[in-house]
């Protein structure tokens, strides 16, 4: 049996832990994650997801704030990463004589960083997948053990893809681990000429430029919901829309527009239709709702 140390804090890499802990060939020795979070409108401390996971097997946890000093007190013939958060230093790395794994999001080598499921719906594209690779002290630079691709469809979310992608990559990774521990898969470098890098986004850039057309708009929204969401402004508030689609419809850039209780918005090309929507400081509601007691929207025009 091969023990292993796993590096994960979020939703995706708890299904990942799942898938490990299902396979007889491993034994998860240590969990190691994110310290506990504040969060919702007490901020209270919340544990992660993988961290509640851990739990519910007995799985021994250390939730170190980084890990520049940190240094593992226990035997493992390898490592093994998927969205962890942290930085993994060359210490952390070396200490594994089979090296540390990572799940990463993309098709390597495109879309490293921080955000690759983000970006690649951002970007409308169509295909999508998971690499198995071995980190080095590069972001996202290893060599490639195993990719498998995923499509994407055009009304799919980060909600969506991640929920595919974390499924893909147990089997990505059950495949992979055996065949590479055996040494029959031979990790491949990277073409670094052909990287790109994405970066992690804030809540400034959900605010949405109805000049674009509707389909970049609605692509912006698919990689950015939930977070950080897709907002425009009205009345000095913050208006976050919760769902869209797009309709073939001709309106000037940013106008509003209410027809039979549906409400559309012009961009350059065709209009997006707003079905659920949140002012800043209330509840999300529907557009039906929401135009009962704000009309007076009608002919506006975000900037």
């Amino acid at each position: 049996m091969v023990r292993l140390v796993f590096f994960g804090t979020h939703e995706f890499a708890a299904t990942i832990l799942g898938g490990l802990l299902d396979n007889p060939l491993f034994e998860v020795c240590l969990v190691i994650t994110q310290p506990d979070r504040p969060a919702g409108r007490k901020q209270e401390l919340q544990p992660s997801p993988v961290k509640l996971l851990a739990q519910k097997y007995n799985i021994p946890i250390e939730q170190p704030a980084k890990l520049t000093a940190y240094s593992l007190q226990l035997k493992a013939n390898i490592g093994i990463v998927a969205q962890y958060g942290l930085l993994i230093p060359k210490h952390i790395l070396d200490f594994f004589p089979l090296g540390i794994i990572n799940v990463h999001t993309s098709l390597l080598p495109k879309y490293r960083g921080a955000s690759p499921i983000q970006s690649a719906l951002i970007n409308g594209e169509t295909e999508t997948g998971v690499t198995i690779m071995k980190m080095d002290q590069g972001l996202d630079t290893g060599p490639i053990i195993l990719q498998k691709k995923a499509s994407i469809e055009s009304d799919e979310t980060y909600f969506h893809i991640d929920k595919k992608l974390a499924e893909l990559g147990i089997l990505a990774l059950n495949e992979a681990l055996p065949r590479y521990i055996s040494g029959e898969l031979i990790p491949v470098p990277q073409d670094n000429a052909q990287a790109t890098i994405c970066k992690e986004f804030t809540r400034d850039e959900g605010k949405i430029n109805w000049h674009k057309t509707a389909l970049q708009i609605y692509n912006q929204y698919r990689g950015l919901t939930p977070w950080p969401g897709v907002w425009t402004t009205w009345n000095e508030k913050r208006i976050k829309i919760i769902s869209m689609k797009i309709i073939a419809r001709n309106l000037p850039p940013g106008q509003v527009e209410i027809f039979k209780n549906q409400l559309f918005v012009g961009t350059t090309k065709d209009a997006i239709e707003v079905t659920t929507i949140q002012i800043e400081g209330k509840t999300a509601a529907t557009t039906t709702a929401f135009i009962l007691g704000n009309s007076s929207i009608h002919g506006y025009v975000f900037g």
